[in-house]
C-alpha cells in the first residue's frame, strides 16, 4: 500500500530558534541538503510538514484519504540507510522510538493524529538529530560528506577548468553549468560540491568539505576552510570556516566567518567579523530564546543569524551572538549578545524595526535576487512580529 510520509516538528522546534520562526525544522539546511531533501532522496518521493499554524501555508502538509498510510518521521532526524529501513519495515498502528524519543509512527487514514497510540518498538542505532541550533554547523562536515555520496553516486562530474590547481580530483563534482576558475581546491581534507550554475571565481583557496547550492557564488580570493556550506543563490568571501548559510545570503565581502549559521535573505556588511572562540577559552554560552537562559554550545561558536537579518559593514559580532528574525544590525560597538527578532541598532533597547518597514525592505533585498515577498512570507513575518514584540505592542 502506498505511504504518504510526513516530517513533523517537535518540542525541539523553538530550542532551535530564530531559524524555526520561518520554517519548519525539517526545512532548515545542513550539508548540502536540507533535512527534508535528505529525506526525499533516501525515500525517492515526495516528503510533506506538519508544523505550526503560522507555517503551515507556506510548507503544506500533503494529506490522503482514509486508506491512506501515512509516515510520520520526527523533522529534526538526519536519516541514514540503517534508519530508513527501520522505519520502512514499520507496520500501521506502530512507533520507533530512540532513548524515549519518537523518530516515526505508522497511522492509518486521513488524520494526521501524533498522539495516537502505538506498539512502541525501540530503534537500537545511532540517531543523528538536530536539537540545537549550533548542531548545524557542527555536523555540517559529517552532512557534507553524506550528501555528496548521495547526490553523486554513479554520476560523472562536469569538466573542471585546467586552469584550476586540484588535489584530490575524484572528490570534486560540479553540477551543470558550474565555473571554477584559476582557484586552488583541495578536496583531500573532504568533498566539495559545486552545484548547478554556482560559481567560484579567480583567486578562491578552498579546502573541502565544501557546498555550494545551485546559483551561490564565491568571490574573488575567498579562502574557504571546509566544512562550509553556502545554500542556493548565495554569496561568499573573505574568511569562512565551518558555516552554514540557509540560501539567498550574502556574506560577500572580507571579514571572519566561523562556526555560524546565517538563515536566508540575511546580509553581512562588509568586514563584518564574527567571534567563535573566547579570549579564554572557555566554554561559549549561548542564549535560547524559547527558555530565557542561555546553554553551553561548546568552546566554539560565532553568530546565530534569523532570517531577513542584515549587518552594517564594520559590525563586529562577540562570540556566540544570536540575532533574531528581521534584525537591522548597525553602531560602532558590540552589539548585544542576544538581538530579539525586528531589533534596530545594536541592542535590544535602541529600537524595534516597525512592520511596515520592516516587510518593505525585506521585499526589497529579496528583489536584488529576483524573487518575491509572497503573501504567505508577509503572513510569516507578521506572526512573528506579533510573537516576539508582544510587550512593545501593548506599550
Amino acid at each position: 500500500m502506498e505511504r504518504n510520509y510526513i516530517l513533523f516538528d517537535t518540542p525541539v522546534r523553538e530550542l532551535l530558534y530564530p531559524f524555526t520562526h520561518t520554517r519548519p525544522i525539517a526545512a532548515c539546511r545542513v550539508g548540502i541538503l536540507t533535512i527534508r531533501e535528505k529525506w526525499e532522496h533516501w525515500l525517492h518521493t515526495g516528503v510533506s510538514y506538519f508544523t505550526v499554524p503560522h507555517l503551515q501555508e507556506k510548507f503544506p502538509l500533503q494529506q490522503g484519504t482514509e486508506d491512506t498510510v501515512n509516515v510520520l518521521i520526527s523533522g529534526h532526524i538526519l536519516p541514514d540507510a540503517a534508519l530508513v529501513a527501520a522505519i520502512a519495515a514499520l507496520e500501521p498502528e506502530e512507533e520507533l522510538y530512540s532513548n524515549q524519543h519518537l523518530i516515526a509512527k505508522v497511522i492509518k487514514g486521513k488524520e494526521v493524529q501524533l498522539l495516537a497510540p502505538g506498539k512502541r518498538k525501540n530503534y537500537p542505532g545511532e540517531i543523528l538529530g538536530i536539537f540545537m541550533p549550533w548542531d548545524i554547523f557542527a555536523y555540517n562536515d559529517r552532512a557534507i560528506r553524506a550528501d555528496f555520496q548521495l547526490l553523486t553516486a554513479g554520476r560523472t562530474s562536469a569538466p573542471i577548468s585546467s586552469t584550476n590547481q586540484l588535489f584530490n580530483a575524484a572528490d570534486i563534482f560540479l553540477e551543470p553549468g558550474a565555473t571554477v576558475t584559476c582557484s586552488v581546491l583541495n578536496a583531500s581534507t573532504g568533498p566539495i560540491y559545486i552545484g548547478k550554475n554556482a560559481q567560484v571565481m579567480e583567486g578562491c583557496l578552498i579546502r573541502g568539505p565544501l557546498a555550494m547550492g545551485e546559483g551561490a557564488v564565491l568571490k574573488m580570493g575567498t579562502r574557504s576552510y571546509g566544512a562550509v556550506t553556502l545554500g542556493p543563490y548565495s554569496t561568499g568571501g573573505g574568511e569562512i570556516k565551518n558555516s552554514v548559510l540557509f540560501g539567498y545570503s550574502n556574506k560577500g565581502h572580507d571579514g571572519y566567518l566561523g562556526d555560524a549559521v546565517i538563515g536566508e535573505w540575511c546580509n553581512l556588511g562588509a568586514n563584518t567579523s564574527c567571534s567563535n572562540l573566547k579570549n579564554n577559552v572557555a566554554p561559549v554560552r549561548v542564549w535560547l530564546e524559547a527558555k530565557g537562559t542561555t546553554a553551553v554550545a561548546g568552546l566554539k561558536c560565532g553568530v546565530l543569524m534569523g532570517d531577513y537579518s542584515r549587518c552594517g559593514i564594520n559590525t563586529m559580532l562577540n562570540t556566540g551572538t544570536v540575532v533574531g528574525v528581521s534584525c537591522n544590525v548597525f553602531g560602532g560597538s558590540f552589539p548585544d549578545k542576544f538581538l530579539p527578532s525586528f531589533s534596530w541598532g545594536s541592542t535590544a533597547e535602541e529600537g524595534v524595526y516597525r512592520l511596515p518597514e520592516a516587510l518593505r525592505d525585506a521585499a526589497a533585498w529579496m528583489a536584488l535576487k529576483g524573487s518575491p515577498l509572497t503573501a504567505a512570507d508577509n503572513r510569516i513575518l507578521t506572526a512573528v512580529y506579533t510573537q516576539t514584540r508582544e510587550k512593545d505592542l501593548k506599550t
